[in-house]
């Protein structure tokens, strides 16, 4: 209520009165001072009195006030009671005080409550102190994940990877037949004599071998240092590699940063490093590589500030500044690029709690939906600005390959739950089927090129993914196309082996044609070399696993041999110049993906199916390994949807 009406006065505003100093005529000298006057006839009552008895009044109308100010501030709650007193009238009626007569009741009811709280505190408190240390832990642990599962998860706190169930299949056993085995620790010599690999340690920029220009790529884009060791850490424990296994996490754990002022390929840092990291994550249980992936798909966000949330293909990790290529059709993203960050940003969110990553892949999804394909057909280009296509130019090797892999793989690794994904997939794989596959004169299945409306009968080596993919997603294919999708991937594969088998090394050409006559050879000099790649044997790879006709192993055999014959030097293997020629030069790269992919791929073909299992792995396009996300072994509740 109003301070009026509690006592005899009231406090007027400081220099109120007849004089600066003093009070009105007959007052008590210093009275005025104080800003008190007497207000109605208890003022003029006081001038009967003699000056002692004014003094002893006023003494005691100051105690009183003095009692009841102290009162108000000093009372348990005292802001509360000061603001319910002095400032009940700025307060909405439902939030004013009752009369004082009930305030006191109030006031016990909070005191005892107070109490109740503190004692409650002081048993919490105590029953702490007698618990387990681990029991405490799991409380913090249990708490920080649902703070993380409610989304609450912000870029400014360093996210620690989320516990997680194995999967099954992380070791493998030694294949029964003898030949087999032999074969398979051929390969595994291969990758364990890599004398340049241990140089990407040192920290140099793709580091010179003991042959002239020899180099090993331990940068992606230049920029971001130990492309090599990371790209290869799964590999490494996959091939029961435990010391190099130990050595390279190590480096990774001291080394490996992100915070360097260069800019670097978004698609290549993130199939490479982030896959290689997520991969090697789950295969071993380090937390420090998901702590890294985590990491650095932070780093990775800033390239989706664009109008569409389509993301730059170029981004300095340090600045936070994207931008495209200049030759990709005025400015444009790249299907291959932006469309191949699905299945890695998907695990960022499983493994961080964090949805922001799954958030972002998914508009680029929604992105696509709003817009017209030219015949069922993704173009290679849009511009992240405008949101609409560039050139149309569609291919299923390069700048478009990937994307049409991550559909797949996306409703594959969601347990097959994503059913955007899989009407997108196989409505894509009707229209090219339609739209770009051809068979030649002499019956070789092949995947032309789109180019406006026209064909251009070449198809390239990143083009032999393909058959793996077609065979991957037979058992899904509506309309009864199993057979058909399996046909396809066979005749897929059976055209990619005719690319290595029509050349002097036997190995395949980077692109070869069907015109003039020509069937499945390159013809062009720019065309005609091999650097590593792993295509080709992925196909076998996934071939042999549906299949197991004998012919995919003895292929991926043949590839071994050429590589032993024409590709290995002093200092690790390196590619060819000309693949047709029978004493080819060499480039003096070793790719980082040889050793990711190519004898990854290599490996599993000679291994049991129960290694690696393709019904609980999914890998991504740079061949690491990550586990589908079975929807019953989900712990964050809301990723699924």
């Amino acid at each position: 209520m109003p301070v009026g009406s509690l006592l005899p006065f009231s406090v007027a505003p400081h220099g109120s009165g007849s004089g600066a100093g003093g009070g009105p005529a007959g007052s008590v000298p210093g009275v005025g001072v104080t800003g008190l006057h007497w207000l109605g006839s208890a003022g003029r009552k006081l001038s009967g009195f003699r000056l002692t008895e004014k003094f002893v009044l006023l003494l005691v109308f100051s105690g009183f006030i003095t009692l009841c100010f102290g009162a108000i501030f000093f009372l348990p709650d005292s802001p509360k009671l000061l603001s319910g007193v002095l400032f009940q009238q700025h307060q909405p009626p439902a939030l004013q005080r009752s009369p004082l007569g009930s305030m006191d009741e109030e006031d016990g009811g909070r005191l005892a409550r107070i109490r109740e709280e503190h004692e409650r505190a002081l048993r919490e408190a105590k029953d702490t102190l007698n618990r387990a240390p681990e029991d405490i832990q799991g409380d913090i642990q249990r708490d920080k994940e649902r703070v993380q599962a409610q989304g609450r998860v912000t870029a400014g706190v360093r996210l620690a990877p989320r516990p997680f169930k194995a999967p099954i299949g992380v070791q493998g056993g030694e294949p029964s037949d003898p030949e087999v085995k032999a074969k398979r620790d051929k390969i595994k010599e291969v990758r364990r004599w890599q004398p340049g690999y241990l140089s990407c340690t040192a920290g140099g920029d793709a580091p010179r071998l003991p042959i002239p220009n020899m180099a090993i790529v331990c940068l992606v884009s230049g920029n971001i240092q130990g492309a090599t060791i990371v790209d290869s850490l799964d590999t490494l424990y996959i091939m029961g590699m435990e010391d190099e296994f130990n050595e390279a996490k190590e480096w990774v754990e001291k080394n490996l940063q992100f915070n360097a002022n260069v800019e670097v390929s978004v698609f290549e840092v993130n199939i490479r490093f982030v896959g290689g990291l997520l991969s090697a994550y789950y295969l071993s249980g380090e937390e420090i590589l998901g702590t890294k992936a985590i990491d650095l798909g932070k780093k990775l966000l800033p390239a989706f500030d664009t109008p569409t949330g389509i993301p730059w293909a170029l981004l300095n990790i340090k600045s936070g500044i994207g931008r495209n290529w200049p030759w990709a059709s005025g400015g444009s993203s790249i299907l291959a690029e932006f469309g191949t960050l699905h299945l890695e940003f998907v695990h960022l969110t499983e493994i961080s709690g964090d949805p922001v990553f799954k958030e972002k892949v998914m508009n680029i999804r929604k992105v696509l939906n709003r817009l017209d394909k030219p015949q069922g057909l993704y173009p290679n280009y849009l511009n992240p600005s405008s949101g609409q296509w560039g050139q149309h130019h569609v291919s299923v090797g390069g700048l478009g390959d990937s994307f049409y892999e991550y559909l797949l793989k996306a409703w594959l690794m969601s347990d097959k739950t994503d059913e955007e994904a899989k009407k997108l997939y196989y409505e894509a794989v009707q229209s090219i089927e339609t739209h770009l596959i051809r068979k030649s004169s002499n019956g070789l299945t092949y995947i032309a090129e789109w180019k406006g409306g026209l064909l251009e009968h070449k198809m390239g080596h990143l083009t032999c993914f393909a058959g793996g993919m077609f065979a991957l997603g037979a058992d899904g294919a509506p309309n009864d196309k199993t057979g058909h999708h399996m046909e396809l991937a066979a005749e897929i594969a059976r055209t990619c082996h005719e690319s290595y088998d029509r050349t002097a090394t036997k190995l395949g050409p980077e692109a070869f044609r069907f015109d003039g006559g020509v069937e499945a050879i390159a013809t062009r000099q720019n065309e005609k070399y091999y650097i590593l790649r792993p295509e080709v044997i992925e196909t076998y790879l996934y071939m042999w696993r549906f299949t197991h006709d004998p012919k995919y192993r003895q292929w991926g055999w043949e590839a071994v041999e050429a590589l032993e014959k024409f590709c290995r030097v002093e200092g690790g293997y390196s590619g060819v110049r000309d693949v047709y020629a029978t004493h080819p030069s060499h480039d003096d790269v070793q790719q980082s993906f040889f050793l990711a992919e190519t004898l990854k791929y290599l490996y599993l073909l000679f291994s049991d199916d129960d290694f690696l299992p393709l019904e609980h792995w999914i890998f991504n396009t740079e061949a690491h390994p990550l586990p589908i996300n079975r929807k019953a072994d989900r712990t964050i509740e809301g990723l699924d949807k």
